[in-house]
């Protein structure tokens, strides 16, 4: 068994001697494990980094097997991050989530938007970004908000809210009187043109923190991202 593909490397697990199990999001074949020899090196340690962007061959005599990851490098962009703080609690936060897919099981979307959202880590863009990548991969892990419509009344005309509860979009009119118990909806995050205004990105991580806290990391028995602290104070 043979394969090429392009990953992000997510970490990397002690193995023997100077040897670790990689782990990356990759393109084509999801979140896959494979040995890499020498990755405890000197150089073996920098090319493997988290958020580092690696070509990937990847050899196994059966497909079930762990198999072994030759790897070279693209993009060295924990060397990068590695002198701003906030950058990296970014890193982190998109290293957890892509951590939730299911092994082996493609997600072409989710690894091009975390490609992206790794870019915007460099940019002004990156708490908004972030928070855009929250929310997609809440979808990803098959939690997806209906927000095409008022739960109350079926309007599709200014959602500016999300019930907590079920998780679907509330109009302002249907949505005044229990305005302090409903989350607020910033537009950013289900249209790309519309610009975040102030307290849309705090609002958005509230959103996306409510949900992936009860819905995907305590069912696991995980805790949030650390990172995210830098991001929501």
């Amino acid at each position: 068994m043979e394969w090429r593909d392009v990953g992000i490397v997510l970490g990397v697990r002690r193995q023997g001697e100077g040897s670790g199990v990689l782990e990356a999001m990759t393109q084509a074949h999801g979140r896959h494990f494979g040995l890499v020899r020498g990755a405890r090196s000197l150089k073996g340690g920098a090319v493997h980094q988290p958020g580092n962007i690696l070509s990937l061959v990847w050899r196994a005599r059966l497909d079930e097997h762990l198999g072994a990851y030759q790897a070279e490098a693209l993009d060295m962009r924990a060397g990068r991050l590695i002198d701003d703080s906030k950058s990296l609690a970014g890193l982190n936060v998109i290293t957890a989530l892509l951590r939730l897919a299911p092994e082996r099981d493609p997600h072409p979307l989710w690894f091009s938007r975390a490609l992206e959202t790794l870019d915007a880590l460099e940019t002004p863009r990156a708490a908004a970004a972030l928070a855009a990548f929250e929310f997609l991969s809440l979808g990803e892990c098959g939690f997806t908000l209906d927000l095409s419509r008022c739960a109350a009344t079926g309007s599709t005309e200014n959602l500016i809210y999300v019930s907590p509860r079920s998780g679907r979009a509330v109009s302002a009119e249907a949505g005044e009187p229990w305005r302090h118990r409903l989350l607020k909806l910033p537009r950013f995050l289900v249209d790309a043109d519309v610009t975040p205004g102030e307290g849309d990105i705090a609002d958005a991580f509230a959103l996306t923190g409510f949900f992936l806290s009860r819905d995907v990391f305590a069912p696991r028995g995980l805790a949030m991202p650390e990172g995210r602290k830098a991001f929501t104070g």
